[in-house]
């Protein structure tokens, strides 16, 4: 019953059309310009890949992608039978309509969860092999994975570079000249003062933790944990676009409730700071979801204009009032209370 309710859904091709263009299709063309513009144009474009575009694509994008596609799969596999006016001849058959409901979980997940995965491996293909090949650490470029010492010795060859570039919170000589844009790690060495290295070395000792933060590559741990997470934004989709249509009748409507859920209602409960809505954001499925994200995204970190970003540096993920134990609670209650009231509808209707 599973195989067939996966070729089913696997030959409705416009279905097929949408979920490979939201998952793999936008994100794919993303990163396709990015190349391109970085192939032809090096100087004035970045790469296409690393740390950060890995970053704000898993966090503010992917996700979004993933869960919208899902919610329009499962809408989809909900209503279809109504539809398309074929309730009737399914229960003719006499199958049982638990386990026809339930055939398509493990059915539509299976599709969502291979073309989601299919775009987040592009995404993380870029990420890797088109990697920035030095760390570009506040306009400064620098040469990645260098010791403490092979930093403060890299930074009192290039005093001017350091003084100018990296952050410092002191005072910088008048006599130093500061050129208009970021000094290349590659040209050769400058000579400087003595005092003029000295500071630099100082410099470079200060800001060396956050240069060791620095990443070109995504890390793998990270990628793994993000992929998990957005393969966990599909299902969470898919269930609640399954349950809800099939409680309705209809695809349309939950789609766009779905959508709206999204791109609407979760931004405004994250930044929310009324305490008569505080129950709704910790039972809240959209929350609970932001509230498993990966750590050393965007979100989790607080960085603006990100999708969920809200706040400075770390403050992110602490306006979320559940716990990561309550968030799980709270998503497997979400898919077990629609996946009965789904099933159960479709139980109970007239044939």
């Amino acid at each position: 019953m599973i195989s067939a309710t996966l070729m089913e859904l696997r030959r409705r091709r416009g279905l097929m059309v949408a979920l490979v263009l939201m998952a793999i299709g936008l994100p794919g063309l993303f990163e396709g310009i990015r190349l391109l513009l970085h192939a032809f144009a090096p100087r004035t474009n970045p790469p296409a890949g690393g740390d950060m575009i890995f970053a704000v694509l898993v966090a503010g994008f992917l996700p979004t992608f993933a869960f919208i596609a899902a919610a329009t799969a499962g809408c989809t596999a909900g209503s279809r039978d109504l539809t398309e006016g074929v309730f009737r001849h399914l229960v003719i058959t006499g199958r049982s309509r638990l386990a026809l409901y339930l055939a398509r979980i493990p059915a539509g997940l299976a599709i969502v969860g291979t073309v989601v995965a299919i775009g987040y491996a592009l995404v993380c293909a870029v990420s890797i092999f088109a990697a920035p090949s030095f760390v570009d650490d506040s306009n400064a470029n620098v040469p990645p994975g260098l010791s403490e010492a092979g930093f403060e010795h890299w930074a009192a060859t290039r005093a001017r570079t350091v003084i100018c570039d990296l952050p410092y919170s002191g005072r910088v000589p008048p006599d130093v000249a500061c050129p208009a844009g970021p000094i290349s790690s590659l040209t050769p060495a400058q000579t400087a003062p003595p005092a003029l290295d000295a500071l630099a070395v100082r410099i470079a000792r200060q800001d060396y933790s956050g240069y060791r933060g620095i990443f070109l590559r995504p890390p793998a741990t990270l990628m793994l944990t993000a992929g998990i997470w957005i393969e966990l934004e599909a299902a969470v989709g898919f269930v609640l676009g399954l349950g809800l249509a099939s409680l309705l009748g209809q695809r349309t409507g939950p789609v766009i409730l779905l959508i709206m859920s999204q791109l609407i209602l979760d931004p405004i409960l994250i930044a929310a700071k009324i305490p008569a809505l505080e129950p709704v954001r910790r039972w809240f499925f959209g929350l609970a979801l932001a509230r498993l994200e990966p750590a050393a995204l965007p979100m989790a970190r607080g960085l603006p204009g990100v999708s969920g970003g809200i706040g400075g540096p770390g403050s992110g993920q602490s306006l979320l009032p559940e716990s990561p134990a309550l968030a799980a609670c709270v998503i497997a209650a979400w898919l077990t209370a629609w996946t009965i009231l789904g099933a159960w509808r479709m139980m109970t209707r007239d044939a």
